[in-house]
């Protein structure tokens, strides 16, 4: 192809139908068709892609600066980035699975994504104003940062490292199991055994809901956090915590120190470990469990 070339109003349905595209843009065309063609811009480099309509499976994969513009990849349009690097998608529908695997330096704005298994094992992504559902999302990855995200889905941030949010929703179970180096500020995370085996997981005016979140911790940080319908949090966790509003009930904190305003239940019972974890509580109405 030439360089600099435009392609616009064009369906494309056969196999690689733009194989190792170079310096082109692509305007408002079809990737469908009974054809059924994989791999459309495979090995594609410096590709401009707008309002376009993806269809078919595995679009850009080992792909270099992709710029990805009101367009939309349908359910149907599975596994759309693969082992790709240096892409922006901006006011974009990603709605296959598996959409985002092993890519590096990625940009998402204003994005509606429904993908499970999204963003596996891929490296400096940043994502603003993203909702996002599917279980699984961002499984292995590292160095992210997501500001202004609506996240439903189960099992999210799992074998993470290095990740940073800010003014978030979250309603998933199992969030950030295993993780590393995870700030979270000012946002919402309901979810079932939030944190479990978590290193380094700091949590800063977040509010969080679910049964027995952050157990098994290491170097837990809470701050200024509410903690609702909590029950049986902290087992076997290293924390230092500052909690405000009421918690249902505390359990076998190992080590560091609590500030808690109001709770129903601190129970230090049964432990396999010894408990020096420091618990200052400022109602006097608990049931004390030992």
């Amino acid at each position: 192809m030439e360089k600099n070339e435009t392609i616009e109003n064009k369906r494309f349905g056969e196999e690689r139908a733009l194989y190792d595209a170079q310096n082109v843009t692509i305007k408002n065309c079809l990737f469908v068709g009974k054809e059924s063609g994989e791999s459309a811009l495979k090995e594609a480099n410096n590709i401009i892609v707008k309002d376009c309509y993806f269809d078919l499976k595995y679009p850009f994969w080992h792909d270099d600066k992709v710029t990805i513009l009101s367009s939309t990849m349908t359910p149907n349009c599975r596994a759309a980035l693969w082992y790709s690097k240096n892409i922006d998608i901006e006011n974009s529908n990603v709605f296959g699975i598996k959409a985002l695997r092993e890519c590096e330096n990625i940009s998402l704005n204003r994005c509606n994504i429904y993908s499970v298994e999204f963003g596996w094992k891929s490296n400096n992504i940043k994502g603003n104003t993203l909702i996002i559902n599917g279980d699984y999302a961002f499984l292995m990855g590292k160095n992210i940062q997501l500001e202004n995200i609506r996240y439903e889905g189960k099992y999210s941030f799992q074998y993470i490292e290095d990740l940073e949010i800010k003014n978030s929703i979250f309603d998933t179970k199992d969030a950030f199991w295993h993780s590393k180096n995870v700030i979270v500020s000012d946002s919402y995370i309901k979810g079932e055994y939030l944190g479990w085996y978590s290193e380094n997981l700091t949590l800063i005016n977040c509010v969080i809901e679910g049964t027995q979140p952050l157990c098994y911790c290491k170097n837990l940080q809470l701050v200024n956090c509410e903690l609702k319908n909590c029950d049986l949090a902290f087992e076997y966790s290293d924390l230092h915590a500052s909690l405000k509003g009421h918690i249902k009930s505390i359990k076998n904190p190992i080590s560091g120190k609590i500030d808690v305003e109001n709770i129903d239940e601190l129970i230090l019972k049964d432990s396999k470990f010894p408990l020096k974890c420091e618990i200052n509580i400022k109602n006097n109405n608990y049931n004390l469990i030992k």
